[in-house]
């Protein structure tokens, strides 16, 4: 298995666009598979797992290889529903290049985008395949239209051409070196190949001048050109398929096979910055991108070998750990099959089983001395408040969580820090609805969800004083501290301010004063939240020098320190989220209104691989149940990220609402 010989691709692309069903066909054209499966039939080879067989549609990446005319061919296909974007992520930091299907009938949409936002951002090569041609109302050109307004005229750029449509499709032309081309498209090729011939003219000084001076280029010429230009990224090729009717997948794959970039087309990349050659000799590097939980063999972990060569039955080094591996078979995957292999190289992918303490992003070596970047994820856009259902299997939930997490990235467990709620996060409501579901039939295990708290927090809005003497003197010994405490507003972070002078409180009590005050920041009067943005000052106060002690100053300055708040007009703080939120043309208006119904703010519109950007600030109140609403509003067309921003001050009728519920809530108890 030689670098040069490599090709690594990932198939990404909207639910429902043919990408299974393309993957099906061309591992049964490499004869990797004996048979052709189907989404339908739920023996495809991708989806493989007990949930996409009964939703008939990907929900995990499916790692896949084989060999095509002397190349071997490593590759992913990948969900295009976008709350399962994690998997989608660590196979393109696995790939080389990405092959993005878009359906001919539906054209570009809100996956398609995603997809080609993720191979720019990884600055990997692309290619367009539309699919399922040989459909009622399929429209090659009305597609190839729409991905040219999303992405350039002169850069997306037909490869093979359909003659005939829908029923009546008959075979695919290649627009650069077929010579009979069918009248009725003559024009339209005549124009894709000057602009291809501009692009591949470009690639090279001496090309572009002999170019031109009218010179005609040779066949080896113009091949060498589209793979510097696929390489560089100044085009986007584009083919015609139909799986239905196996036509145009022959001419996909031994284009994949001769003008995607090989591995030793990219470098390595490594955290502290550098950069080294890719090669087959040396060090070998691998990048630890996915995580799979095998029912018999336990858990697979998927490398993808950036350099070198990794062997079976060898020793490793996992540099984020910090610890040694034992390999033992290395094994080529094409869905749940797998077979073994003695060794791979650059561009290969691998699963190694049962290692000891290796996870997600880890980077694994031999011989080398530095880590690849870990692989960045989202934020979770939508979390619940957990518990398991029965009493006593906390324990057992957990495990199972950690398990799961293990596998996908994009789920959150944790413990918020001011609710101390347990709390369930994910990509939005199918996603976690897979993960209740995989909890109760994996692991035996019911989990309740519910709305979680809102985080919020407690200010004041102007200067407050207030003494307070604390005096007991009932039988034994006595207690007694006197404390004068200012609370005044500030930006930033809290502050305690000793303004004692002459002795008033001693030193030795100032400590006391302190942390009495910092055990009311904890929890505000309004609704029991953390307090913030505030300055508090001792500035006057009184002892005994018998009957004083730490225990005496620290109840009186807390009491001190609530007084003093109810005087300074506290008010509560809500966080803020900045929201981007992706939708097409057709849903501006549903959404900037929804937006602004949830108190948002609009701070700019954009657009991006042809959808619509909107950027907004909305409070998290708002926003519990937004990847569902925003699913309903867009009919599953829009997607949504979102990252905290900010604390501002709840508007005073709302707060009075939370505040009232709060103390019911407590009387209550």
């Amino acid at each position: 298995m030689k670098a040069a010989d490599c090709r690594n691709f990932t198939i990404a692309g909207h639910s429902g666009c043919g990408k299974t069903t393309l993957t099906e066909m061309m591992l049964f054209k490499a004869k990797a598979i004996d048979r052709r499966g189907s989404v339908e039939q739920k023996n495809s080879t991708s989806d493989y797992t007990p949930e996409e067989q009964e939703k008939q549609c990907s929900l995990t990446a499916a790692a896949l290889h084989m060999d095509w005319k002397g190349k071997n061919l490593f590759f992913t296909d990948t969900p295009g529903y976008a709350e399962f974007v994690g998997e989608v992520m660590s196979c393109m930091r696995a790939a080389d290049a990405a092959m993005v299907v878009v359906d001919s009938v539906d054209g570009p949409q809100i996956g398609t985008a995603r997809s080609w936002k993720m191979a720019r951002d990884r600055q990997i090569p692309g290619i367009g395949v539309i699919s399922r041609l040989d459909r009622e109302r399929a429209d090659y050109a009305g597609t190839l239209e729409k991905m040219r307004n999303n992405h350039g005229r002169n850069k997306v750029l037909p490869v093979t051409w359909p003659i005939g449509a829908e029923s009546e499709l008959k075979k695919v032309v290649n627009v650069l070196f077929d010579k009979d081309i069918p009248a009725d498209i003559a024009a339209e090729v005549e124009e894709v190949r000057g602009l291809w011939m501009d692009a591949i003219a470009e690639t090279d000084e001496e090309l572009m001048m002999r170019y031109l001076d009218g010179e005609t280029l040779s066949d080896e010429e113009i091949a060498q050109g589209m793979k510097a230009a696929i390489a560089n990224r100044s085009v986007i090729p584009v083919l015609a398929i139909s799986t239905a009717k196996d036509i145009g997948v022959d001419e996909l794959m031994d284009f994949i096979a001769e003008y995607f970039p090989s591995p030793l087309n990219r470098t390595v990349a490594y955290a502290d910055g550098s950069e080294d050659k890719v090669a087959d000799d040396g060090p070998a590097v691998g990048l630890v991108f996915k995580s799979i939980n095998d029912p018999f063999t336990g858990q697979l972990s998927l490398v993808r070998v950036r350099s070198g060569v990794f062997r079976a039955d060898s020793e490793v080094q996992n540099l984020t750990r910090g610890g040694k591996e034992r390999f033992g078979q290395l094994l080529l995957l094409n869905g749940k099959q797998q077979s073994s292999a003695a060794e791979v190289g650059p561009g290969g992918i691998f699963a190694i089983a049962k290692l000891k303490d290796t996870h997600f992003g880890d980077t694994l070596t031999v011989g080398g001395n530095r880590e690849l970047p870990p692989i960045a994820y989202p934020d979770p856009v939508m979390s619940y408040a957990l518990a398991a259902a029965k009493t006593g299997e906390d324990d057992k939930m957990m495990t199972a969580l950690n398990k799961l997490v293990e596998c996908d990235p994009t789920i959150r467990v944790s413990r918020h820090p001011e609710t101390h709620e347990m709390l369930l996060s994910g990509m939005g409501d199918q996603h976690l609805a897979l993960v209740l579901k995989r909890l109760r039939e994996l692991y035996k295990v019911e989990a309740l969800l519910s709305t979680p708290k809102v985080p919020y927090r407690e200010t004041i809005a102007a200067v407050g004083e207030h003494a307070y003497r604390h005096k007991k003197q009932s039988g034994g010994a006595g207690q007694f501290a006197e404390v004068h405490l200012r609370i005044e507003p500030k930006e930033g972070e809290y502050e305690f301010v000793n303004a004692i002078v002459g002795g008033a409180i001693p030193k030795n009590f100032i400590p006391a004063v302190e942390k009495g005050v910092q055990e009311m920041l904890e929890e505000g009067p309004l609704v029991g939240c953390p307090v913030e943005r505030v300055r508090v000052t001792v500035f006057d106060g009184k002892y005994h020098p018998v009957d004083s002690n730490e225990m005496a100053f620290k109840i009186a300055s807390r009491q001190a320190f609530k007084e003093a708040m109810n005087k300074a007009r506290p008010v509560l703080l809500e966080p803020i989220m900045t929201l981007h939120v992706h939708v097409p043309d057709s849903d501006m208006g549903n959404i900037t209104g929804d937006l602004n119904h949830k108190r948002g703010r609009i701070i700019g519109m954009e657009v991006e691989e042809g959808l619509n950007v909107v950027n907004a600030e909305v409070p998290m109140a708002e926003l519990p149940k937004y990847a569902t609403e925003l699913r309903s509003m867009t009919q599953g067309r829009g997607f949504f990220e979102m990252e905290f921003a900010r604390y501002e001050e709840v508007p005073s009728h709302i707060a009075g609402e939370i505040i009232a519920k709060h103390q019911a809530e407590v009387s209550e108890e």
